[in-house]
């Protein structure tokens, strides 16, 4: 089966290149509300999958016992650009746990913001995994260990060596909360090592959707886990920030759609969103992996199709699915659009 074309990238007028991929749209019950390509695939949903990964750092009652701030609790959901602030609020979130930097497994990185590259390359600092995209999420799988184990001093140390890996019990809480959110067992799903060092496992666009609704609603799962997805909903939508960064798609969506939307990117052309509202989850794959340039085209041409908006909101998410490309000179050399045949498909939905 061959996933339709979804973005198309023109120069000029002509097109040069496309994208093909599959996208699923699912209510909380598991009924299909609409579907291109093969949504029974599995693949590995990546970065995508953040808010389900974090809902043991709430639902476990970490959050509450280390008191953390909604800023913290967003930070966890992140993907974010390693900018000074990001980097404070990571390293907030551990502080409240009793640790430092040191006990993170995801390794270091320089920030993905250029400007916060530059700043610390001038003042001769070196990227530390505060920096690192992952680092809010890897600091709340920390205070879940820290909060949950009775531990503390070298006991605590020893216990959270190794939090990445699949058989520590942090980690088996968080596969536990994606696999009874997605209603699919990752027992004998294919795993693989996600780009931090947590396992990532392959789940069908079906699933994930359906996991990405129940978190917008609550149903289907059980009062804790419905609760944690509730708070940290709530808590990205206080501070969208915090989970992209500046001028980064998830960020500029959620500060003008608040709650209406919680979008995260994940690697390799993954996007998965709660639309609450609704009560739908929308993830989509793009088969060339291409995540900047196309997924985030066909997310924008979702949120424009599926949620009623305003004229001011309708012409953001237009921006967003429609863009210009310019060279280096800042002279505009081509666009890129979600495809008509695609789009055609969607405006009934709003």
């Amino acid at each position: 089966m061959e996933n339709p074309i979804l973005v198309e990238a023109l120069r000029g007028p002509t097109v040069e290149s496309f994208h093909r991929g599959a996208v699923a749209v699912v209510d909380d019950q598991g009924r299909v509300v609409w579907s291109c390509g093969d949504i029974e695939r599995a693949i590995f949903p990546r970065s995508a999958v953040k808010l389900l990964q974090a809902l043991p750092l709430v639902a476990s009652g970490a959050a509450d016992r280390l008191g953390l701030s909604a800023a913290e609790l967003a930070i966890a959901c992140a993907s974010h650009g390693g900018e000074p602030a990001h980097a404070a609020t990571a390293a907030s979130t551990l502080a409240k746990a009793g640790v430092d930097v040191g006990v993170l497994e995801c390794g270091a990185h320089w920030p993905y913001h250029e400007q916060s590259q530059r700043d610390m390359a001038r003042n001769g600092q070196e990227p530390t995994a505060l920096n690192n995209n992952c680092s809010g999420k890897h600091a709340g799988f920390v205070c879940v260990g820290c909060a949950t184990s009775g531990l503390t001093g070298p006991a605590l140390f020893d216990f959270m060596r190794g939090y990445a890996e699949p058989e520590h019990p942090v980690m088996r809480q968080v596969t536990q909360a994606i696999s009874r959110a997605t209603d699919h067992s990752l027992a004998q799903a294919p795993m693989g090592v996600d780009g931090c060092s947590i396992p990532t496992y392959a789940i069908p666009l079906f699933n994930l959707a359906l996991g990405f609704a129940r978190a917008g609603t609550g149903q289907g799962l059980p009062p804790d886990l419905a609760q944690a997805a509730q708070r940290l909903r709530q808590a990205i939508a206080a501070e969208p920030f915090m989970v992209a960064g500046s001028g980064r798609f998830d960020t500029l969506v959620m500060q003008r759609l608040g709650e209406r939307v919680c979008c995260k990117i994940g690697a390799e052309g993954v996007y998965c969103a709660s639309l609450p509202e609704k009560g739908w989850g929308v993830a989509l794959k793009m088969d060339d992996g291409n995540t900047a340039r196309a997924a985030e085209v066909v997310m924008a041409a979702l949120i424009e199709a599926l949620l009623p908006l305003s004229a001011d909101d309708s012409a953001a998410m237009r921006q967003l699915s429609e863009t210009t490309m310019s060279n280096w000179r800042g002279r505009r050399v081509g666009s890129l659009r979600a495809a008509h045949d695609f789009r055609t498909a969607l405006p009934s939905f709003s």
